[in-house]
């Protein structure tokens, strides 16, 4: 189990460090993903080592969103006083991404050929 831990770090480490370095213009962690969804992908020692690890943390997911839950409440105040806009931000920028996920869809089924009718 610790040698999983150790090869998830290891690649969020490597991500980081190689945005840093090169200045990338993209998050660390995101780029430790693409390097670990590769090496489990070449590596299927990699990937049996790593998989209880994963489905273990899969599955107390929930107890990671504790943290922000908390900061919610512990700012409640201002959520009250911000509530308003930041609903309507909220609502607003749903409705963009559906739409523009809709539009995309579209423009990508068009171009392709597959469209239904």
């Amino acid at each position: 189990m610790i040698h999983a831990l150790l090869a998830i770090l290891l690649c969020q480490l490597a991500g980081e460090a190689t945005v840093r370095a090169l200045g990338l213009p993209l998050p660390g962690p995101v780029l430790g993903m693409v390097l670990m969804v590769l090496a489990l992908r070449l590596s299927p020692r990699l990937l049996a080592l790593v998989s209880p690890l994963a489905r273990g943390l899969l599955a107390n997911m929930s107890l990671l969103f504790v943290p922000a839950g908390v900061g919610v409440v512990g700012h409640a105040a201002i959520l009250g006083a911000q509530g308003g806009p930041l609903f309507l931000a909220l609502l607003g920028s749903t409705v963009l991404a559906i739409a523009v996920g809709a539009l995309t869809f579209a423009a990508v089924a068009r171009l392709t050929g597959n469209r239904d009718d």
